[in-house]
């Protein structure tokens, strides 16, 4: 069946020049996950809508107290079963992080969590209600958009070279992840007469030609290795002679050539020189053919985060997902949410052709300045939007007829922060698509301008032009930075919350924009104490700025994204519990601030 569809999408494959495929292979790849999302979702509702169905169980999850008994039952269950698989995997160093006291704290918070998550959207009422959620608030621009995706998805098989190969690798990654590092022993023979040519001997293996990254071979004798036969004269064959207790590895290089010719490597070939029987070990790596179709689990892991997200606030935290709901379809709807949408639209496509003068460097500055762009357009629409739902609102009365109906001041605070992020947050994520898809075209746009360097290897083996897998390296390297500009303006927006419950909007946008120039100047303010310990009055204006407004500077990586390193899911996860903390003690303030807030 794979190679009847092979046959099939390369006999109606679209003629397009290597340049456009080489653009769109990364872009198709992203659409691919955002068709997994969308199947992802789709099958973790059904198995939710499965589990309510259990007679009884609905029974449980209406009464808060048998809710909260089956939620600790469930995070019991949970706690047991990620302690089995800690404690199984012991070999791999696994059980003696689960041993430590902070990672059983992790266990158990994560378990407890997950527990109240699933108990909350096994509800009967809140599943009946996600068509409705679906089709209001930010969920169904996001929902139009996946299934675009997806439809792309489908026309790209038509477009990519080899789809199947690509779709092939995703179906390899759970195998490969476990039996992806094989290590055999072989006892080779010594050879009768040690003034002769040893003969040869055949060492079973198994694995993919495309697959293969990396072969270590060692022995107590010495040996020769080779991958092909000893009597073929294969000019690509790789030879190694290994002596006695060390190891040679061949690792292979992504642009060079192949040393195998069949696509299942079932022999590798040694020789034995010593005078006695030889121990060869032989370590095998290998991984999926394509690595980067690994981004298809992440964007459907996002996406179904986002879309339960969404789910169980609804569920969860209904008068305050009302608020929240009003205020995004109120922001979505405003003319500035146009304005910002069509600037950016507009700066990121002409971003591209813009001559930066950067000797072979312009697709750095288009990084830098597409996160620029969007960082600000995101902290307008956010200071924007607290300035017209909570300040003006409580001006003009309006927060006064909310809250005489069963809504209490801290659902209309919160649900106001709430609906501001799921508004700019949806600013964010369709303005980053577009600028993932001028990031991946720019390398192609800068080679045909001679502005784009290649690598080593591609030079030493004659390519002028970047190939797919330089479009996605450089269009996957933006997200992280896309991440933390959404993560700043979630700090900017709490904090322009708290600002907006007593005062007006002129003050809050000068605040706002004090805090933050004040926020990206920490690091600078905190450096000139150890300088200038001699004046008092800059050693305590640097401790208070550093104590109490937030360090922008931490989410602030475009240059390390417009260079190309790469930011560790470590630095992400400590920026998200950073953002998530200074949040917490913002919106604190503004429910302090709220509270005796005198409406009428």
């Amino acid at each position: 069946m794979p190679f009847l569809l092979a046959d099939l999408f390369d006999q109606f494959r679209i003629q397009l020049s290597d340049g456009i495929v080489n653009w769109l292979t990364p872009i198709w790849i992203l659409c691919v996950g955002a068709a997994a999302g969308l199947v992802l979702c789709a099958a973790i509702w059904g198995v939710l809508w499965l589990v309510s169905r259990i007679p009884g169980l609905d029974v449980l999850t209406a009464k808060r107290e048998s809710r909260w008994g089956l939620t600790i039952l469930l995070a019991l269950v949970l706690l047991v079963v990620a302690l089995l698989i800690g404690l199984g995997g012991a070999a791999g160093g696994i059980g003696d992080q689960v041993r430590q006291p902070w990672s059983l704290a992790g266990y158990v918070g994560v378990s407890l969590a997950l527990a109240f998550i699933l108990v909350t959207l096994i509800r009967q009422k809140a599943l009946a209600e996600t068509a409705i959620a679906i089709r209001e608030g930010v969920l169904w621009p996001l929902t139009i958009s996946a299934v675009v995706m997806a439809v792309l998805a489908l026309l790209g098989m038509f477009v990519v070279r080899k789809p199947m190969s690509f779709l092939d690798s995703l179906v390899r990654a759970p195998v490969l992840a476990r039996a992806g590092v094989v290590t055999r022993t072989f006892e080779i023979a010594a050879p009768a007469n040690l003034a002769d040519e040893p003969p040869e001997s055949a060492i079973d293996v198994s694995f993919r030609k495309d697959e293969i990254r990396q072969i270590a071979v060692s022995s107590d004798q010495k040996v020769k290795f080779r991958t092909e036969s000893f009597d073929k004269q294969s000019p690509v064959a790789v030879t190694f002679d290994i002596p006695p207790g060390q190891e040679r590895t061949w690792r292979r290089v992504m642009a060079g050539v192949n040393p195998f010719n069949d696509d299942v490597i079932t022999r590798l070939y040694v020789k034995n020189f010593g005078s006695q029987t030889a121990n060869v070990k032989v370590t095998t790596t290998s991984t999926i053919a394509v690595p980067q179709m690994m981004l298809v689990p992440m964007v459907a892991l996002s996406m179904a985060g986002v879309f339960f997200a969404y789910l169980f606030q609804r569920a969860s935290l209904p008068k305050m997902a009302a608020v929240a709901l009003s205020t995004s379809k109120s922001e979505i709807a405003q003319p500035l949410y146009a304005i910002n949408m069509a600037l950016g639209i507009f700066f990121l496509i002409v971003f591209i052709f813009v001559p930066y003068f950067t000797l072979a460097s312009d697709i750095k500055m288009l990084k830098d300045s597409g996160l620029s762009l969007i960082l600000v357009l995101g902290i307008i629409q956010a200071v924007w939007a607290a300035s017209t739902s909570v300040a003006e609102e409580v001006e003009g009365k309006t927060a006064l007829t909310v809250l005489s109906k069963p809504v209490s001041r801290r659902d209309f605070i919160l649900g106001k922060f709430a609906g501001i992020g799921w508004a700019v947050g949806l600013l964010i994520v369709l303005l980053g698509l577009l600028f993932m898809v001028t990031v991946a075209y720019k390398p192609i746009y800068d080679a045909r301008e001679g502005g784009y360097t290649l690598t080593a290897e591609q030079l030493a083996h004659f390519q002028s032009d970047p190939n797919w897998m330089n479009c996605f390296t450089e269009m996957v390297q933006v997200i992280p930075g896309l991440v933390l500009v959404f993560l700043e303006v979630l700090v900017m927006a709490a904090l322009s919350v708290a600002i907006s419950t007593r005062l007006p909007a002129l003050a809050n946008f000068i605040i706002s924009f004090s805090i933050y120039v004040l926020g990206h100047l920490t690091p600078l303010l905190v450096q000139s104490q150890e300088v200038a310990q001699q004046l008092p009055p800059v050693v305590f204006f640097g401790r208070l700025i550093a104590t109490v407004l937030p360090v922008l500077d931490h989410f602030n990586v475009q240059a390390s994204v417009a260079a190309g390193v790469n930011v560790p899911l470590t630095y992400l996860a400590w920026a998200l519990v950073y953002c998530t903390l200074y949040s917490a003690v913002a919106m604190l303030l503004a429910l302090t601030l709220f509270e005796d807030r005198d409406l009428a």
